[in-house]
């Protein structure tokens, strides 16, 4: 009778994790609060991408599987950025193409580092692949390329680098990165998540691509995620040695990616002035909060992504902020998961979402036994 009572057990470790919760996206007895909880982009997708998805829901044909290589869509991805297309791998989101690194590149017994605040799927994906997850200290928020190399070991298979880093904003430059990847073995793989790419200024962003062409084990990830404003139909790729693409496509699954997705992933890369708007607007206004916010006395720190961390000096003058700006019909994002249970992280929104955020925090400011902490 007694094994009869037993269920299938999960992976070690696996029922440890915390399951990932995202942004939250209402409030109750809020009507239509400004999301600033999930760094979408405020603008939403490019007109083009819309239209190629109006036009395949037009046009039918939902029986027939999409296109399981993504053929067009890399060979466009290759045109735009001057890759080759046979080393770009398509998935359904960047986050999709993580656990694809690590299904593919992790056993038993292996380590991963990430730093300190990265982002949470790579601990999840590490976990689920029967590795070792290992966070490394931060230095002022921002990865610590000595700690980083201190902690590799024999063990050490991936190391995971979210360049900017979500939730800080913090993002290592171009040697930085070079300095990491020279301390590391060639058979350990340097993952460069660029989910924020679009929005750092062109002049400040390091060639990851070229990384890519140049060594045997960097990987380098992009999103449609965050400034394409495609986030509802789940797009990401990667840009990988040889090797690497070749082993992506043995794990992925057949039709990874849905049609919509890759239509509109396509029209998007038309539209380069889209991203040029996305990247202008985020820019002014991530500068504007921080200039409103820190004179109310927030301690913010330099943001190369599309929202900035607002610290408030203990965990409960945090939340209870948190809930006064829900009240408010504004939606940030607490940061008690990544190890920053102090702060606050706030997505750039639109001129009237960033506003509001301002005079939501300026209120909280107001009430008894308030107010900005650093």
């Amino acid at each position: 009778m007694a094994d009869r009572l037993k269920i299938p057990a999960p992976r070690a470790g696996v029922m440890d994790l915390p399951a990932y919760v995202g942004g939250r996206e209402s409030v109750e007895g809020v009507a239509n609060p400004y999301k600033l909880s999930a760094n979408e982009n405020p603008l939403g997708p490019s007109p083009k991408a819309i239209a190629a998805i109006q036009a395949l829901a037009e046009n039918g044909n939902f029986e027939i599987y999409p296109d399981g290589g993504a053929q067009a869509l890399r060979a466009k991805l290759a045109e735009v950025h001057g890759l080759k297309a046979e080393q770009i791998v398509c998935g359904n989101g960047s986050g999709d193409v993580l656990q694809l690194l690590a299904q593919a590149y992790l056993n038993a017994g292996d380590e991963v580092l990430y730093t300190e605040h990265g982002f949470l799927l790579y601990k999840l994906a590490s976990t689920s692949a029967g590795a070792t997850p290992i966070s490394v200290a931060e230095t002022n928020q921002t990865a610590d390329v000595d700690a980083l190399l201190a902690s590799v070991r024999e063990k050490t298979k991936i190391v995971f680098l979210a360049n900017p880093n979500n939730p800080t904003g913090t993002m290592l430059a171009m040697e930085d990165v070079s300095r990491l990847h020279a301390g590391l073995a060639e058979d350990v793989l340097l993952v460069l998540d660029g989910a924020y790419a679009e929005y750092v200024a062109p002049e400040k962003w390091p060639d990851d691509f070229s990384m890519v062409e140049q060594f045997s084990n960097v990987v380098a990830t992009r999103t449609f995620s965050k400034a394409y404003g495609l986030a509802a139909v789940r797009l990401g790729w990667a840009y990988c040695p040889p090797a690497v693409a070749d082993a992506l496509n043995r794990v992925r699954g057949p039709f990874n990616v849905n049609a919509m997705a890759l239509a509109a992933g396509f029209a998007a890369l038309d539209d380069p002035a889209h991203i040029a708007t996305s990247r202008a607007h985020n820019a002014q206004w991530r500068d504007w909060l921080g200039q409103q916010l820190g004179a109310l006395g927030y301690e913010i720190r330099a943001s190369e992504a599309n929202f900035i961390v607002l610290e408030f000096g203990d965990a409960q003058t945090a939340k209870a902020a948190d809930a006064f700006m829900g009240s408010q019909g504004v939606i940030a994002r607490g940061l008690g998961a990544y190890g920053m249970p102090t702060a606050l992280r706030l997505t750039v929104g639109t001129e009237d979402g960033n506003r509001a955020a301002v005079s939501a925090l300026q209120a909280f400011q107001a009430q008894p036994q308030t107010g900005a902490r650093s």
